[in-house]
């Protein structure tokens, strides 16, 4: 677990100062400086381009994680690499030609309901090439076993980015539509810097030699697309069915929730960076025990970082509204079924990665195609009854169901479970604190409140969670810091 503390150390850091920076301005900047109206194209806009990254990348960013490390020469590497930069204009390229041919009816079609949409569909396809070749040239890096950098410019650099634009847009040195091209363009400067670096550390040499495994790669890539897409579709397909129903200031309200919610699974999605590549690795050598110990270590680890943050979020959000703004209030309910959502995907560890990188990714991949379905039904049947609580409330459920399947299937197939007798002291510890400080609120500023509360809520859980030994590796690191 060296490499994985170490890295995943670093990017909880860098996560952390993008979600602090994205907070800024999620929570203060758009919200100050932007309608909710534009604020919500915006998310719309980024959120369909997401749903489509997927697919576009055809995708290699799982591809290039579970095949890499099983080519030994320098050959068969070159050959790999190269087809992997090749095979997302197999998709980019048609579908921007149907785009171009099709654009006046897929216009009209998506901006029926928000005529404010139109101008800017063509914008959705720009961002969805730039996400997906991004993501290519991320897991290029990943398989070098360097991820710092690459979360650096997932997680903090577009924020930066956006910031100044909000800022030139409230000094009147920008329009409102140049923002909104401004970003895009954020997006396609972050790949190219992704590229160059994923460059500087492998060079590509362009061969295209036969695989011995080519059939399986194929196989494999055209499936992954399935995942990646049931995945942001579940992540995604709320704000673009919402679109449909309600205002786009309603967007803008269901955007803040979520990203408030979103904080949960930034251990997560920090350690996943270089848990996913070091999983495949040991998928690929059948080291079974060491796979055993990182998913009971990995699910561990994150239920409790992550039931600390659900508690700090849910105990503290109404003061947190207050200095928002009180429109955005609305989404009180979304921060809590999201929030309980993302704290269940912490207690998978690193689930996700042992089904994907393993020979059982088609039969799950059709649960996955399931659950969208189920998904999008949810969405039509709670959206137009109680707009952004049904949204949120369908992505619950969906998530409940979809990562219950996947427990039972690497269950079944590995015969591995990633709870713990500390597991469940944990559940215990994080309903504990539920009820002793949800109705304890203080009169004072919002933001002295939360200050109060957070840190009468982290010296509690802190302590219990340390005196019990509840993490062996969590304990380690408070001793480090208690030395230091």
């Amino acid at each position: 677990m060296g490499v994985v503390v170490n890295q995943s150390a670093k990017n909880t850091i860098t996560t952390y100062l993008g979600f602090a920076i994205g907070a800024i301005n999620v929570l203060f900047l758009y919200t100050q400086f932007l309608s909710p109206e534009y604020f919500g194209l915006i998310s719309y806009i980024l959120s369909t381009a997401n749903i489509l990254m997927p697919l576009m990348a055809f995708g290699v960013h799982n591809t290039i994680i579970k095949f890499y490390s099983s080519f030994k020469s320098r050959q068969s590497q070159n050959s790999f690499l190269t087809l992997m930069l090749l095979l997302p204009l197999a998709i980019i390229i048609p579908f921007g030609f149907i785009g171009w041919l099709c654009f006046n009816e897929i216009a009209n079609w998506m901006s029926a309901d928000n005529i404010i949409v139109k101008d800017y569909v063509w914008l959705i396809y720009v961002a969805a090439v730039s996400f997906a070749y991004f993501e290519v040239f991320y897991a290029w890096s990943r398989v070098q076993f360097q991820s710092v950098f690459g979360n650096f410019m997932k997680e903090v650099f577009h924020r930066l980015g956006i910031m100044v634009l909000l800022l030139l847009l409230h000094f009147e040195l920008l329009a409102t539509d140049t923002l909104i091209y401004g970003i895009v363009g954020i997006y396609i400067i972050r790949m190219i810097i992704m590229k160059l670096y994923a460059y500087s550390l492998r060079f590509p040499k362009l061969q295209l030699t036969k695989l011995p495994n080519i059939r399986s790669i194929l196989k494999y890539t055209s499936l992954i697309i399935l995942a990646g897409s049931v995945a942001n579709i579940i992540l995604e397909i709320d704000k673009f069915m919402i679109n449909r129903y309600v205002e786009l200031d309603d967007i803008a309200y269901y955007s803040v929730a979520t990203f408030i919610a979103t904080v949960i699974s930034v251990p997560a999605r920090s350690m996943h960076q270089i848990v996913s590549p070091l999983t495949a690795k040991l998928l690929n050598e059948k080291n079974k025990t060491e796979l055993v110990l990182l998913y009971k270590k990995s699910s561990l680890n994150l239920f409790i970082i992550c039931s600390y943050l659900f508690l700090l979020i849910v105990l503290n959000i109404n003061e947190l509204y207050k200095l928002i703004d009180e429109r955005y209030a609305h989404g009180i309910v979304v921060v809590f079924a999201i929030g309980i959502a993302k704290l269940m995907e912490g207690l998978l560890g690193n689930n996700n990665a042992i089904l994907f990188n393993s020979d059982y990714y088609r039969k799950i991949l059709l649960f996955g195609v399931l659950l969208v379905f189920i998904t999008i039904v949810l969405n039509l049947i709670f959206i137009p009854t109680f707009g952004i609580n049904g949204a949120a409330f369908a992505s619950l459920i969906a998530f409940v169901i979809y990562n219950v399947i996947k427990i039972w299937f690497v269950y079944s197939k590995f015969k591995m479970m990633p709870f713990t007798a500390n597991t469940g002291k944990v559940l215990v510890l994080l309903l504990v604190s539920l009820g002793i400080f949800y109705y304890w609120d203080f009169t004072w500023h919002p933001a002295v409140s939360i200050l109060i509360k957070s840190i009468l809520i982290s010296c509690f859980y802190g302590v219990v969670v340390y005196t019990l030994n509840l993490s062996e590796d969590i304990t380690v690191l408070i001793n480090r810091i208690i030395k230091r």
